[in-house]
């Protein structure tokens, strides 16, 4: 169990990139007070929880409401987790987490917590689809279920801490550090990701040799 609350721990952590949110964090409330940002960055955090917690706990009933068989589930995930590796490693920018419109709504707006911090930074795609396919290939075992939970309440933990010392942390680390960070993650990301497309297919070429 402790090898897969890891596991669960490293991967949404590599997915929600805390450390490289920061520069984010600092432009997005470049010329805001201390008030401003701590408030955006609590209500972004909490938003955040209930989002993934929702998931986490829905995400079985989801997969088979939608009739998605788990192993697709991990192959889908898995490359679009590995397209976002892609980007972390390469320091590329794309639409995977906001797209041009989008940004420009940013500049007009006021309370920036719930979007973009909360959803797609925090709680994006790549977040969702971690905890979907962690929670939704769980056995009933209450006692990994409050595990895993307390592994989101903890990554959010972090993420809050970091964006409540942005200033600090700008100054210590600053964009090359951050971008190396990135980088680095980037790399994990990608080995899981291709795990995860692996352990699909495994599964898929399982289910049809048996059948």
């Amino acid at each position: 169990m402790i090898d897969e609350l890891l596991r669960f721990f490293v991967l949404l952590f590599v997915v929600v990139e805390p450390i490289t949110l920061v520069p984010v964090f600092a432009g997005l409330t470049g010329g805001a007070g201390e008030r401003y940002r701590r408030k955006m960055a609590l209500k972004a955090v909490a938003v955040s929880g209930i989002v993934l917690v929702l998931f986490a706990l829905g995400g079985a009933w989801f997969i088979d409401m939608m009739g998605i068989s788990v192993d697709a589930f991990r192959i889908a995930g898995g490359a679009m987790l590995f397209l976002i590796a892609l980007e972390m490693v390469f320091a590329r920018e794309s639409g995977t987490k906001t797209t041009s419109e989008e940004k420009t709504e940013v500049q007009q707006r006021d309370d920036i917590s719930v979007f973009p911090l909360a959803f797609p930074f925090i709680a994006g795609p790549g977040a969702l689809a971690t905890v979907l396919l962690t929670f939704g290939t769980l056995h009933p075992d209450p006692l990994l279920t409050l595990g895993l939970l307390g592994v989101i309440a903890a990554v959010l933990a972090i993420t809050l801490a970091l964006l409540l010392l942005t200033p600090f942390v700008n100054r210590v680390m600053g964009v090359t550090g951050a971008h190396v960070v990135s980088r680095l993650a980037g790399v994990v990301l990608a080995a899981l990701a291709v795990q995860f497309m692996i352990d699909g297919l495994k599964g898929t070429f399982l289910f049809s040799f048996s059948s």
